[in-house]
């Protein structure tokens, strides 16, 4: 079973990417995340505790509280600490190309996704 956090502050958008999730038919547990603070806690209170970490994460760069470059910037700190190791994606709507290249070039980053995520994209990315 793959464990997904989804960090981003679209309650519509984190609904349609549960569902959109699910038709992937991988077994997966999700958490969700409204802002990158509330990851980064549970992301430290847990680092210990592998099976309450992340494979995998979907990172939105645009929230309140903390937002994705602020998150990362934090999370850089941690990532080598910690009892797992994951995949972290950073996905938005934005296509700005200053976005694009600052989350490519960050070595945290696996890629760059731009929103909306499509099921396949999403069956590739859980089936590695």
């Amino acid at each position: 079973m793959k464990n997904i956090y989804l960090v981003d502050d679209d309650k519509l958008f984190i609904f349609l990417l549960k569902k959109t999730i699910g038709l992937t038919g991988i077994p997966t547990q999700i958490t969700d995340f409204p802002d990158g603070q509330s990851a980064l806690d549970y992301i430290k209170a847990n680092a210990s505790d592998a099976s309450k970490l992340p494979d995998v994460i979907f990172l939105d760069l645009r929230m309140p509280i903390m937002d994705g470059w602020e998150f990362l910037e934090e999370y850089k700190h941690i990532a080598d600490s910690l009892a797992k190791k994951n995949r972290l994606y950073v996905f938005s709507s934005s296509i700005s190309p200053y976005d694009i290249e600052n989350a490519k070039n960050n070595p945290l980053v696996t890629d760059f996704i731009i929103k909306p995520i499509l099921k396949e994209k999403f069956a590739e990315i859980l089936s590695d």
